[in-house]
């Protein structure tokens, strides 16, 4: 065969494989979704003259921001927020309307992804007898799933198991950790048994490797010039600690306090990376990874957000998340793999601060206000038992068992629940979710309080705090819960496969994210998604 018929050849094979290429949809080998947990937005840029060039700043330099994302419901928590993250959607709709609830109908108080139907895989009955059976829709990893006929592997790692189990959602895998045994686990609604990359990984027991040496600051300690003082008055001491101060000693023998330090996101990281060997991701198809990092809200809670623990905190992660995206890189190729970063919820500074600072604020321990407002009660209907809380809802709950027994009239009763709060405590709206639309309150804050309300799972009555105000349990630490900036603006960014280099100032909502998952990996949004695409990420 001469030269001029060989190229002849080369050239059609050139056109045929052209001709296939223009009818492949071209799609990432990777999804990898990383929530860190309590991070507000601004953390982005309070240390950003800290972080390192291949962490934070990457994404942000070499990805696209949204600057102005905002949870839209309230209350925001921890599992609402993974769930609406991966579902598009809100608590009235995906069901998830806080860490806990009460059953409006059988009146029986769920954690929520409690469920009692199943077996613990690799850990206790405490902490394995959970799924995501609470979770009402699908989410974007479900479709996924769903649209390439179950060849797409979804994998949910984290510490805490709703960080891991909501974004999983009903058709992929979870792992989470169980503080008895310092090992990651799951649920026989997954599997059976662990698989064998994650029982070699727990083998290496990580946790009390790490916990042997305290936790030192990375830097010289007076260089953080963007904290508070070490020991200070808004500080919690962990156990056996005369001051909250550096070094932190942890016990080792307790492979729980891995939660409370830095080490404990290093190792989730770790965790990843054995699932995506392991599990072979982004080898066959398009897989999805997603990642909470649930560190930093146990850190945030014991410490408040301007401390030099915090501070420590966020730039340790800078250098995991450095690593984790040269893993990336090496393992799954540059440009092959979609990446965003997000939060579930911010966190307040803590009331204590701002009131010595002469900025108003306050903290109101929640058992405390309803056991003063259950006595009010009796004076005014004999009863001391009419309300009740669920822990950090900002909702009061009526028990409908006792009103119905005393043919109280409810309609009487809120509204007496109502001028009593109004002038004991710093709440701006105590919205009675029945007669929404009959309350005076802003419309922006109104359709976070419609949003975040679920008939079956929410108490009717709604408790919006002051600014500056939020439920707590003493003066140290931080909180989050409320629909404020500070709990609610969130960072989001976006990586990697076909992501173009830039930011929007615009306003975003945290439903958005699944939508636009949805567009770039061209398959369908969740069942419940209300959100919208955010078009300045799709090229």
């Amino acid at each position: 065969m001469n030269k001029k018929w060989i190229a002849i050849i080369l050239l059609l094979l050139s056109l045929r494989l052209s001709a296939q290429d223009k009818n492949h949809i071209a799609k990432p080998k990777l999804v990898v979704g990383i929530v860190v947990d309590q991070m507000r937005w601004d953390f982005l840029y309070r240390y950003y003259d800290r972080y390192g060039d291949n962490g934070f700043k990457k994404l942000l330099q070499q990805g696209f921001s949204c600057e102005n994302t905002f949870i839209n419901y309230t209350p925001s928590h921890t599992a609402p927020g993974h769930a609406g993250i991966y579902t598009g959607s809100v608590p009235s709709i995906h069901g998830i309307t806080g860490n806990r609830w009460v059953d409006q109908f059988t009146g029986r108080r769920w954690y929520c992804v409690e469920d009692t139907s199943v077996m613990p895989v690799g850990g206790s009955i405490k902490a394995g007898k959970m799924s995501p059976n609470n979770l009402l829709t699908t989410t974007i990893t479900d479709e996924l799933r769903l649209a390439t006929n179950f060849s797409s592997k979804v994998i949910g790692i984290s510490l805490k198991d709703r960080g891991s189990i909501l974004p999983a959602g009903h058709l992929g895998k979870a792992y989470w950790y169980d503080d008895s045994t310092g090992n990651l686990i799951t649920s026989s609604f997954y599997e059976n048994s662990l698989p064998g990359w994650l029982q070699n990984f727990n083998a290496k027991k990580l946790p009390a490797s790490y916990l042997s040496k305290p936790w030192e600051t990375l830097y010289p300690i007076q260089t953080y010039t963007q904290s508070l003082g070490d020991n200070n008055a808004y500080e919690a001491k962990i156990k056996d600690e005369k001051a909250p101060v550096f070094p932190h000693y942890y016990p080792a023998d307790d492979p729980g306090n891995i939660r409370e330090t830095p080490l404990g996101n290093t190792y989730t990281l770790d965790a990843c990376k054995a699932a995506i060997e392991g599990e072979n991701l982004g080898k066959n198809g398009t897989d999805f990874l997603c990642v909470s990092l649930s560190a930093t809200d146990y850190i945030g809670h014991a410490y408040t957000s301007v401390s030099v623990e915090v501070e420590d905190t966020y730039l340790r992660l800078d250098k995991d998340l450095a690593d984790f995206l040269s893993y990336l890189d090496k393992h799954i190729g540059t440009g092959n793999y979609l990446l965003f970063l997000t939060a579930d919820h911010g966190a307040a500074y803590n009331a204590v601060y701002l009131k010595d600072l002469k900025i108003p604020g306050g903290n109101q321990v929640q058992k405390q206000m309803v056991k003063e407002l259950n006595l009010h009660l009796k004076t005014k209907f004999n009863r001391d038992d009419l309300t009740n809380i669920v822990e950090n809802r900002y909702q009061i709950e009526l028990n409908r068992d006792v009103i119905k027994k005393l043919e109280l009239n409810e309609t009487v009763l809120k509204d007496e629940i109502k001028k009593w709060l109004y002038t004991q405590y710093s709440i701006a709206y105590v919205l009675d979710m029945d007669h929404i639309h009959d309350e005076a309150v802003p419309e922006l804050i109104k359709q976070k309080a419609i949003n975040g309300y679920n008939r079956k799972r929410s108490g009717s009555l709604l408790l919006l705090s002051d600014p500056g105000w939020y439920w707590g349990y003493g003066t140290t630490g931080t909180a989050h819960g409320t629909w404020h900036p500070y709990d609610t603006h969130i960072p989001l960014l976006w990586y990697g496969w076909k992501i173009p280099k830039g930011k929007t100032n615009r306003t975003i909502h945290m439903e958005d994210i699944a939508g636009t998952l949805a567009a770039l990996l061209r398959i369908q949004v969740p069942n419940g998604y209300i959100g919208n695409v955010i078009t300045e990420v799709i090229k």
